[in-house]
């Protein structure tokens, strides 16, 4: 069951090499209450299994399978009172790790101790029935959660009112929106006073206001002393909750330590692995357009009807381009600092732009321009050589053109360019209306359109600790700060 509270009084004795642990050693929390030791936990993903006996007697080799090890010896501690989130790319063992430590599953090598009563939000509303009102269901979920009729007598008023659900609250569960029901599943949940709580992406519930409020509920639950372990794919969440945070790749602890540390790394790295993907989807665009050039090369061409304007007209084979063709790019490739194409940055990283063009016929006083517009459309920044006041060319020969973008502080979004070559009169020769596409994340949490260099200054007022909101004197005294270092932290 994924929902459940159990009483464990597992104490830790004895554990591997010390130093391969991941632990808070710091007198503010209390004593380990969440111990892993060794742990392993594998799958077999069968190719093709037979469902009947019949099958399995006769068709043996229907039994094949490949062993898939998914967590592969994870060491940590955790200490009372401490709040963990756990970050990763999907399938790297998080949820399993959850599963393992609430006792859902039980690891195929190692040791789990946890100690003190559990709470589990793994799937919210697991037993709901849908013919029941909403008030019915909260006396019988909770009870799954091992409260007393008294105990849930005393706290059903806490409960309606926190889900915010109202006249509604005896109406049949089916009736529910999909809202409603994870409101009235969280609020039920939130309400069981847990020593230990465990949280597998179910934070996003409801309304803006409404997760304001479980968040504030999370604060005072973690406030009062609740050990809180979370999984989630929202850093934000995180850092607001967790004072550390603990990565997982392959099934192995890769990084560990204050969110605020952890975080950008985590970042960068996926940062990474979305231009190799990025990097293998234009690849396999360049071949399907590749293909389609060679097949509309090798069909007879259709002959133009007279007085029909090229300038007007968009080019075959292109939604979205057009012009004379005097000059025609051939290649437009969006560069880093190391000078290998890219399309991935990050904010105030420098972008060069490199077209390549051939001259059909030679222009005189000649224009480059270039446009950067956000995915919804919205124009960022525009500009071209005569607006910028360079001095006037010609362009006879084929060549290339470069363009520094120097410090883009653009936030995280999609972005694509635009590139033009146009005559002394703005006559199009080459419009190119979304040339280049490019993506750039962001470590910062900024609102906007643009990432304004700035500096606070506030030296003269009295500075407050911002997690324990107390005096920088009496920092030592407080709750480590989700941005600091915590003391003691070792990961071999």
């Amino acid at each position: 069951m994924d929902n459940n509270i159990q009483e464990n009084q597992d104490i830790m004795v004895t554990g591997p090499d010390p130093k391969k642990i991941i632990r808070t050693e710091d007198d503010r929390y209390g004593d380990v209450v969440i111990s892993a030791y060794d742990l392993h936990k594998n799958f077999k993903i069968y190719f093709d299994k037979g469902n009947q006996l019949k099958e399995k007697l006769l068709f043996t080799k229907r039994n094949r399978y490949e062993l898939h090890h998914v967590l592969k010896g994870l060491n940590f501690e955790i200490r009372r009172g401490e709040a963990w989130g756990l970050i990763g790319e999907n399938g790297c063992g998080k949820s399993t790790t959850l599963k393992l430590l609430t006792r859902i599953m039980y690891p195929d090598q190692g040791e789990v101790h946890v100690a003190g009563r559990v709470s589990s939000m793994l799937e919210l509303g697991a037993g709901f029935h849908p013919d029941m009102s909403g008030r019915e269901n909260i006396y019988t979920n909770a009870a799954i959660f091992g409260l007393s009729r008294k105990d849930i007598d005393e706290r059903i008023d806490d409960i309606i009112q926190f889900s915010e659900l109202g006249k509604y609250i005896d109406n049949p569960v089916r009736t529910y929106s999909s809202g409603m029901y994870l409101r009235l599943a969280f609020s039920v949940a939130i309400n069981v006073n847990a020593e230990i709580l465990f949280i597998d992406e179910i934070l996003a519930v409801g309304d803006a206001n409404f997760q304001s409020k479980c968040f504030n509920r999370l604060r005072e639950i973690k406030a009062s002393g609740t050990t809180i372990v979370i999984v989630s794919h929202n850093l934000g969440q995180i850092e607001q909750i967790c004072n550390k945070t603990l990565w997982l790749k392959d099934g192995n602890i890769l990084a560990a330590g204050p969110p605020r540390e952890v975080h950008p790394k985590y970042l960068q790295y996926m940062s990474q692995k979305r231009q190799e993907t990025m990097e293998r989807e234009q690849e396999e665009k360049k071949k399907k357009e590749a293909e389609k050039a060679a097949k509309q090369k090798a069909e007879p061409k259709k002959e133009k009807t007279a007085g029909e304007n090229d300038a007007a007209k968009k080019w075959e084979g292109f939604k979205n381009r057009w012009g004379s063709r005097e000059i025609e790019m051939t290649g437009i490739t969006l560069r880093g600092d190391d000078g290998k194409p890219k399309n991935l940055f990050g904010v105030g990283e420098n972008i060069k732009l490199t077209l390549d063009y051939k001259v059909n016929s030679p222009v005189k006083n000649a224009d480059f321009g270039f446009g950067i517009y956000r995915g919804d459309g919205l124009h960022i920044y525009g500009t071209n050589t005569r607006i910028d006041q360079f001095k006037d060319f010609d362009i006879s020969e084929s060549g290339h053109m470069t363009l520094d973008l120097k410090g883009v502080n653009l936030l995280a979004g999609q972005y694509n360019v635009d590139v033009a070559i146009q005559g002394f009169d703005g006559k199009p020769i080459d419009f190119y209306k979304n040339a280049a596409g490019f993506e750039v994340y962001s470590i910062y949490r900024d609102q906007g359109t643009v990432r304004i260099d700035h500096k606070w200054d506030i030296s003269s007022m009295d500075i407050q600790d911002e997690t324990s909101g107390k005096d920088p004197a009496d920092k030592e005294k407080a709750l480590p700060d989700s941005g600091a270092e915590a003391e003691g932290e070792r990961q071999e």
